[in-house]
C-alpha cells in the first residue's frame, strides 16, 4: 500500500475519460451548447473501504481546473449523497452553466457504479487586481514542534495548541495549524479542502463532557452531508497556515461549523462551512 501522501497526491491526477461511462447512460442530456467533461479519479487506499470526503472535495477543484484552466475556483459547494466505496473509480462529470471572461460557473456530479455519490457547484474567475481589505482577529505564532498532532488522514506536519481528543468539555473552537511537503501551488486549494473536512464535527462536540470525534459509530453516527468553501486570495499548501474551526449549532441530528484558512502573517485566504449528520444514541 503506498503512503498516505504519494496515495493522495496520485488522487488529484485525474485522467480524462474519452466518453461518459455506460452506467452514465441515464444521466440527463447536457446543454448543447456547453460542453460536457469526464474525468476519472483514482481513490485513496484507507483500512476502512470508504471514500473520505476530503477526498471528493480536492477532486472536485480539480476537475473544475481540468475543464476551465484558464480560470481559479472561487467556491465550491458540495451535496453528499451517498457513500462511495474504494473499489471503484469516481468519475466526475463536468458541465459548463456559465463561460465568460470573468467568471465561469459549472456542475459537476460525481459517479461511482452507476449512482451519484455527490454533486458540486463550482463559482470560478479570472485573476484580477483590485482594492484589498479584511477585518479578522490577530493569528498567534506558529507553535513549535512540542505542538505536533497526529490528525489521522492528513499526511503533512500539524500542530495545535488544543487536544481535539480531550472529552473534557471546553469552548467549540479549534486552531490547527498545517503545512505540506513542497508541492506546487496549483495543487493548494485541493490540499486545504481535503483538510477542511475533518475537524468540524470534533469541534461542534466540544462542549459536550466525555464525547469527541472518535465516539462516531458507538456514542453517535455523524457524516458529513455539505460543504462549502470560498478562495479569497492565492496562497500555497508548503507555508504554515491556520485552519480556525468554530463550532455553531447542534440541533435535530444536525451540526454546523465554519472556519477560515490564514497565513502565517494573518493574511485571510479562504473560508468553509460544513453541515453534518450527527444522531447520539440513546
Amino acid at each position: 500500500m503506498p503512503d498516505l501522501w504519494t496515495d493522495l497526491l496520485a488522487c488529484m491526477d485525474l485522467r480524462l475519460h474519452p466518453t461518459a461511462p455506460q452506467t452514465d447512460a441515464e444521466a440527463p442530456e447536457p446543454d448543447p451548447q456547453a460542453t460536457l467533461s469526464v474525468f476519472e479519479g483514482p481513490n485513496q487506499q484507507l483500512e476502512y473501504h470508504r471514500l473520505f470526503g476530503g477526498q471528493l472535495l480536492a477532486q472536485f477543484l480539480r476537475a473544475a481546473v481540468f475543464a476551465c484552466p484558464d480560470k481559479t475556483v472561487k467556491s465550491v459547494h458540495v451535496i453528499f449523497a451517498r457513500e462511495g466505496k474504494s473499489d471503484a473509480p469516481v468519475y466526475y462529470v463536468v458541465q459548463p452553466q456559465h463561460r465568460g471572461r470573468s467568471f465561469a460557473t459549472l456542475t459537476v456530479v460525481a459517479r461511482q457504479k452507476g449512482d451519484v455519490i455527490a454533486t458540486a457547484l463550482l463559482s470560478m474567475t479570472a485573476f484580477e487586481e483590485g482594492r484589498a481589505n479584511q477585518e479578522i482577529g490577530a493569528v498567534p505564532p506558529v507553535p513549535g514542534p512540542a505542538h505536533t498532532v497526529d490528525i489521522g488522514l492528513i499526511p503533512w506536519e500539524t500542530r495545535s495548541l488544543t487536544d481535539l481528543g480531550d472529552k473534557a468539555a471546553g469552548p467549540a473552537e479549534y486552531d490547527l495549524w498545517m503545512r505540506t511537503p513542497e508541492v506546487g501551488a496549483e495543487l493548494a486549494p485541493g490540499l486545504v479542502s481535503y483538510a477542511t473536512d475533518l475537524n468540524v464535527i470534533g469541534t461542534v462536540l466540544r462542549p459536550l463532557e466525555g464525547f469527541d470525534h472518535s465516539g462516531n459509530g458507538t456514542e453517535f453516527t455523524s457524516a458529513t452531508t455539505s460543504h462549502t468553501l470560498w478562495f479569497h486570495r492565492p496562497f500555497r499548501s508548503d507555508d504554515w497556515l491556520l485552519l480556525r474551526h468554530a463550532g455553531l449549532v447542534m440541533a435535530h441530528g444536525r451540526a454546523y461549523g465554519r472556519g477560515d484558512v490564514l497565513t502565517a502573517d494573518g493574511t485571510l485566504v479562504a473560508s468553509f462551512a460544513q453541515e453534518a449528520l450527527l444522531r447520539f444514541r440513546p
